[in-house]
């Protein structure tokens, strides 16, 4: 019996625009996206906002898994300790096969690297695989936003969520 294929974590470079776009389109879902479901014609995956060396990406084999991107919460200098998880999405065949918690510990390890204190995100309130995932992870709730979001119909609250490195 052949090795079952490793889960990698690395950085993103430029040639994983593509498929990177795909697997955000592909894992879209209202259980996490405050945004409408992306229409054509689709914008690249990277921008000035989140370049490649911002994601990091999962690979199972040669296919992409995952991706989670990091960047700064303010464009404030007073703030340049805290790094920000800004997306998180895991291809529908990876789910729960852990690759949403390595990207999480890579993206704590990546932070620490880059010298952050602490790292924070935003989750969705009804998102609760994504918040149990974050909490077994040392995050903890640190603020709530209520009613933040009007998603189809129904006012949902914006968690907030930090842990120190």
């Amino acid at each position: 019996m052949s090795e079952p294929r490793r889960l990698r974590i690395r950085v993103a470079v430029p040639d994983d625009d593509e498929g990177l776009a795909l697997l955000d389109r592909l894992a879209w879902s209202r259980l996490h996206a405050v945004m409408p479901r992306p229409q054509p014609p689709y914008p690249p995956f990277f921008s000035d906002r989140h370049a490649p060396e911002d994601c990091l990406v999962a690979e199972v084999g040669d296919r992409l898994a995952g991706c989670l991107r990091l960047g700064f919460p303010t464009p404030v200098e007073a703030n340049r300790h805290v790094l920000q998880v800004q997306g998180l999405a895991v291809a529908q065949e990876a789910r729960g096969r852990g690759v949403g918690r390595a990207l999480v510990r890579a993206a704590v390890d990546e932070a620490r690297r880059r010298g952050a204190r602490r790292l924070t995100l935003r989750v969705l309130a009804h998102n609760t695989p994504a918040r149990g995932l974050y909490e077994a992870e040392g995050f903890v709730v640190e603020g709530v936003l209520p009613e933040e979001f009007l998603l189809d119909g129904h006012y949902v609250d914006d968690v907030l969520m930090g842990r120190f490195l």
